[in-house]
């Protein structure tokens, strides 16, 4: 599996994806199609948290008036499977990695983590 879920009106998105060979990966618009609960649990099997899924940024915090330190586990899920802002993005996923937005630690490992799956494919042809 090769998923990239992401917004096509977001710059950033954009910009990350176009760094990147992703020809053979399954690009999901959140927004179009948003993400399913069983989506959400594979990305949660990776990470552990739903809390690292979550968009701090959202604008739909201050819209609903939510106090973010107040939410639990449960909350983030429940959120993030309500508005597809909520989803922290972009969100790269493998069958066994996941990268989670666009914090520059994140997309280098993404590319290290691309990098090194293209050299280890054209070790093997």
């Amino acid at each position: 599996m090769k998923k990239v879920f992401h917004l096509n009106t977001c710059d950033t998105c954009r910009k990350i994806l176009a760094q990147f060979d992703l020809s053979d990966w399954e690009k999901r618009e959140i927004r179009k199609e948003p993400i399913t609960q069983e989506e959400l649990e594979e990305m949660y099997k990776l990470t552990n948290s739903y809390e690292a899924l979550f968009s701090k940024k959202s604008t739909q915090i201050k819209l609903r008036g939510l106090d973010v330190k107040s939410l639990k586990e449960n909350d983030f899920e429940d959120l993030i499977l309500d508005h597809y802002t909520f989803l922290k993005r972009p969100v790269f996923i493998t069958d066994k990695e996941i990268f989670v937005g666009n914090d520059k630690k994140n997309v280098e490992a993404l590319q290290e983590f691309l990098e090194w799956n293209k050299s280890a494919t054209n070790s093997r042809i």
